[in-house]
């Protein structure tokens, strides 16, 4: 494959990857060193587009390229920013459970992947991607922002002896305690009424119980536990889930495709120019994870959703004052068509507003009802599996059968992989905070900045990986696609077999050292290098052109349907929580230790399986 080759895959079909700020920057770096390109901006060739050697240029690229790099490094702040924080958050100031909150989690992530197909669809259709990327900001910054209005939370009640107390958390995140307050209608509690509390599992224990007229310990089964929520902010929260939902869905299927545009056929300088653009979806992912991180935990959960708030505004303003620096790139495909009427006075593009509207009310909707989304998701799953099944078998012959056949395949075998990568927000951040000594130079670093790792971890590597796989070529000993991917599937278990081993280093009721959660993200680090961009570039290689992009759809499904089951694994490790914090270190970790074992064994079996069949699915590939 040429380098333009490789690069306009890239560009019309990382979109829809299932990570696609790892699939372009390795595909990228990949290309380049196949090609003996340099990463920096080349001459124009001489059969490149006019309009690209016409346009206003910075360091040699067009000036739409610092528009864009901004506009999706902030649009990647604000979401992995808040991602970080989401499980954390649902689980002490909603005081969901550990259950509850994975499958919401779940069925949010699951959505946000979904959509994207709908807002492709809509762009490349009617409104073209400058238009959809500006609608999707903005119900992004909607969206973060009204993660800000928290509230006062959930209060955990208590009742014992015919008085009604409040437990309560003395801050966020991991290092949090739980104490017990008399009930004062919502004001602030005073030293003198509140004590430290911890559990059994057949008492509570109160550390100073004098002020509250309460004895030492009380069984468990003498105490009544009750949960008032604030039903107007807790509507807020899947209003704002909704509305991310939808903004990422119009604005990330077609932003890439915006950078595309910037470069004419055959201009040299796109290779460095999506290299470019990448780097800053990792900038932003790495940041986020950090500030936001920090910002929540230790100083309110609103200052961190509103710093992520902010995030997208940032990019948000860029993407709207500069414009003109596309140079009339991502316009509508046909303004006349766009302005049709279709119903009264509405338009063919306020109907497509107005659908991404329904989304929002659909996907509020299911993040509400969280359990009707692996419903959903499943029986579409099943749909498209056979119906691509069906297409191959009946409407394609020879080669073209057999590739789309090792198609299908690549797009099943991702599952394992992103439901065991996909514990990073969910079950893995839950442990981080609650059961990992995170003292880190006399500080004690909040457990969602650990999330950054992974981003960190692909600057680092991400290049020396590109490198490999072509020396590795020019010996004839580049491992196929097949095996890659058993490879990325082995490392996923194996990354949790090394996360339990450390854990049970640690003893029942020790924290596990932070040198493992270091390792876990490595091993998933690499193991997504693995198979985010192989597999991603063998789809585009591998389905014929006619159906590549139902096919990258398909994928992203899979995706999607990844990380609801990822949720089902999170909720298996759910803990026991009172006031939002665990009771039971002991019985937590035991809880950790049962479900990562099991799924990492699991893994590494499918992942023998795969190396097994891997000569088979090499047949099927043709050589693509």
């Amino acid at each position: 494959m040429s380098l333009l080759g490789g690069l306009a895959i890239g560009a019309n079909y990382s979109r829809c990857g299932a990570n696609s700020k790892t699939f372009s920057f390795v595909l990228c770096l990949a290309m380049m060193l196949i090609n003996n390109k340099p990463m920096q901006s080349g001459p124009i060739r001489e059969n490149s587009m006019t309009h690209s050697a016409e346009q206003g240029t910075i360091f040699g690229h067009p000036r739409g390229l610092v528009v864009l790099f901004f506009t999706e490094m902030w649009e990647r702040f604000s979401y992995y920013g808040m991602r970080g924080l989401l499980i954390v958050y649902l689980t002490q100031h909603f005081l969901f459970s550990d259950e509850r909150s994975s499958l919401l989690y779940g069925a949010y992530t699951a959505l946000v992947f979904v959509m994207t197909i709908v807002g492709g669809v809509l762009a490349d259709r009617y409104l073209g991607a400058r238009k959809a990327v500006t609608f999707g900001a903005i119900l992004l910054t909607l969206g973060h922002f009204g993660m800000s209005f928290e509230g006062d939370g959930s209060k955990q009640l208590l009742q014992y002896a015919g008085t009604e107390y409040q437990i309560i958390l003395d801050a966020r995140g991991g290092d949090a305690r739980q104490m017990i307050v008399l009930d004062q209608t919502g004001s602030e509690a005073s030293s003198e009424t509140s004590s430290y509390i911890s559990f059994t599992d057949s008492s509570m224990d109160i550390a100073e119980p004098e002020g509250l007229g309460l004895p030492a310990s009380i069984p468990r089964d003498q105490l009544t536990l009750s949960v008032v929520t604030q039903e107007g902010y807790l509507d807020i929260l899947y209003l704002s889930l909704a509305l991310i939902i939808a903004g990422v869905g119009f604005l990330k299927a077609n932003i890439s495709t915006i950078v595309g545009s910037l470069y004419g056929f055959g201009d040299a300088r796109s290779d460095s120019g999506f290299t470019i653009f990448y780097m800053g979806i990792n900038l932003g992912a790495f940041m986020a994870s950090i500030f936001c991180g920090y910002l929540g935990v230790v100083h309110g959960w609103k200052y961190g959703f509103g710093l992520a708030g902010f995030g997208m505004l940032f990019g948000l303003v860029i993407f709207l004052s500069c414009q003109s620096w596309l140079e009339g790139k991502a316009e509508p495909p046909s303004m006349e068509k766009l302005k049709q009427k279709v119903f009264l006075s509405i338009n063919v593009e306020w109907l497509c507003y107005l659908a991404g509207l329904a989304i929002v009310a659909i996907s509020m909707l299911l993040v509400k009802n969280e359990e009707l989304v692996g419903g959903m998701l499943g029986p579409i799953g099943l749909i498209m599996l056979v119906g691509l099944v069906a297409y191959s078998w009946r409407r394609l012959q020879g080669d073209e059968r057999s590739r789309m056949f090792a198609a299908i395949y690549f797009i099943l075998a991702q599952i394992p992989f992103w439901a065991l990568f996909e514990q990073a927000g969910s079950s893995l951040n839950l442990f981080t905070a609650r059961l990992v000594d995170r003292d880190i130079l006399g500080w004690s670093v909040p457990g969602p900045v650990f999330q950054s790792l992974n981003a960190g971890f692909i600057f680092l590597f991400a290049p020396l990986i590109a490198w490999l796989w072509v020396w590795l070529a020019r010996r004839n000993a580049n491992p196929s696609t097949p095996v890659k991917f058993a490879i990325g599937v082995a490392m996923a278990g194996l990354g949790f077999l090394v996360l339990v081993a450390g854990m049970k280093s640690s003893g029942d009721m020790g924290y596990t050292p932070v040198l493992f959660i270091f390792a876990i993200y490595w091993l998933h680090t690499m193991g997504e290098l693995m198979v985010s961009p192989v597999g991603l570039s063998a789809i585009t290689k591998l389905a014929p052109a006619r159906i590549v992009g139902m096919t990258m759809g398909a994928w992203m499904l899979y995706y999607g349907l990844s990380n609801f089951l990822a949720s089902i694994i999170a909720r298996a490790t759910g803990a026991e929580t009172i006031g939002g914090q665990m009771t039971n270190i002991a019985a937590a970790k035991a809880g950790y230790i049962e479900v990562y074992s099991q799924v990492g064994y699991i893994a590494i079996g499918i992942a023998v399986l795969m190396l097994l069949i891997s000569p088979q699915i090499n047949k099927l590939m043709r050589g693509a």
